[in-house]
């Protein structure tokens, strides 16, 4: 097969994910109406919500399980039959159908332990570590909370007023984006939904701001960063690849490096703040309670203890119970921001210290996942994926962003707690 041919095959088989994945919508197919709430705040937090396998049926899933199932089967029988068993390329595309698959299963179990079995094999469990031997991600959690609660004491860091309403935010972040995407004939929409629990949410080409939200301008530059900058970035760039056109789609095993890497941005370009982080790890932790056994309630007045309004903590708790049930065990979703965070970190620390420079930008050619960035590299090579046409400043000056890992490779070798003892005096 010529290299022409060989591009065509793949940019076939690629399409084909594209469009079979199309109906499958995961967050539209767990979450709960406003009946759910109101029963629960009605009868002041002192029944489980009404939400049993039976409510579930009640809530379309927008497409045939069994037919998409055989769909992606039919496309894994052809990438194998057409590319080869270990075609680089193809082993890619191969997980990407079974990752789906997968998803399938675990909508079709809504409201069943195998719910939640389906998603601790997509995206983890709290209890797993990074390494052998290494600290768990609610030990992560854990340690990020005492760190936060010593800020709090502080009293150095205030809360700021949330004075920007949502009609104003898409006003401001409209701006914003179109001058960082001005690059792609495709214009990016911020617009007014009523139909989200967040506050935000991304789509390939837009970002849907809650109705009744209020934001302040550490929120917008929050949000410009993550919902625009990484997920809107990547979907973009995933856009203009000319034959791995999948890369524009982002199944769950690309999920965790992506909500990585937009965390990661938050911290580089400075728009992260202690709330946001209480946030993310209070919800691994919350995991963790629902894990070990907590139901709705016993979470939702976790959430009540760390300080949330009684709204927050019933959508932070209902994040986390989605797809399950209220005495069942958690959707582990939430985990892919520190997870992601740790994981994208050491891959470019890795890659400074090996040189491997030319592998960080690929991280937004597209919906990305870290298993496959020497891959990618050798399908850039190949001109079977272009590089990022969008890059935000921080990773288009690799410069710069060497010379923070240079010092960072060196840090992560010194003792903290020796640290913290020869330093007593200064505190």
């Amino acid at each position: 097969m010529n290299l022409d041919a060989y591009k065509t095959t793949i940019r076939e088989l690629s399409d084909r994910i594209v469009e079979a994945q199309r109906p499958i919508r995961i967050l539209d197919a767990v979450k709960w109406d406003d009946k759910v709430q109101a029963d629960f705040f009605k009868d002041g937090f002192k029944t489980q919500p009404s939400v049993d396998k039976e409510y579930y049926q009640s809530v379309p899933l927008g497409f045939e399980p069994l037919e998409i199932r055989q769909l992606f089967h039919g496309i894994e029988r052809d990438i194998t039959r057409r590319l080869g068993q270990f075609s680089p390329v193809g082993q890619i595309m191969l997980r990407t159908c079974r990752d789906y698959q997968m998803v399938v299963r675990m909508l079709e179990a809504r409201g069943t332990e195998e719910f939640a079995n389906i998603s601790e094999s997509l995206y983890g469990s709290a209890n797993d570590a990074f390494h052998a031997g290494d600290p768990t991600l609610v030990d992560l959690a854990d340690m990020i909370g005492n760190a936060l609660s010593h800020i709090d004491r502080s009293l150095l860091i205030q809360s700021e007023p949330k004075t920007i309403s949502a009609e104003q935010a898409v006003t401001v972040l409209q701006e914003r984006l179109n001058d960082a995407f001005n690059m792609f004939a495709t214009n990016v929409e911020v617009k007014i939904s009523d139909g989200i629990i967040a506050d935000a949410a991304a789509g390939a080409d837009y970002i849907k701001i809650r109705k009744d939200a209020m934001f302040n301008e550490r929120d917008l530059k929050m949000l410009e960063i993550h919902e625009g900058w990484v997920h809107v970035g990547t979907t973009l760039n995933g856009q203009i690849q000319p034959v791995c056109t999948f890369l524009s789609k982002g199944p769950p095993s690309s999920v965790i490096t992506q909500e990585g890497l937009a965390i990661l941005m938050e911290i580089f370009a400075f728009a992260s703040y202690p709330a946001r982080l209480r946030r993310l790890t209070n919800r691994v932790q919350a995991i963790a309670l629902a894990e070990n056994g907590a139901t709705f309630i016993d979470v939702f007045n976790f959430f009540r203890n760390q300080g949330f309004n009684e709204q927050d903590s019933f959508t932070h708790t209902a994040r986390i119970f989605r797809g399950s049930t209220p005495t069942g065990r958690p959707f582990t979703k939430d985990l892919s921001y520190h997870k992601g965070f740790i994981m994208v970190y050491n891959f470019i620390q890795l890659a400074v210290k090996k040189g491997k420079l030319d592998r960080i930008p690929l991280l937004f050619c597209g919906k990305t996942n870290l298993d496959d960035m020497r891959t990618l590299a050798r399908l850039v090579d190949e001109g079977l994926v272009v590089p990022p046409k969008f890059l935000p400043p921080q990773f288009a000056d690799l410069s710069a962003l060497s010379a923070w890992m240079c010092y960072s490779n060196f840090l992560n070798h010194l003792s903290m707690e020796r640290i913290e003892s020869d330093y007593v005096n200064l505190f």
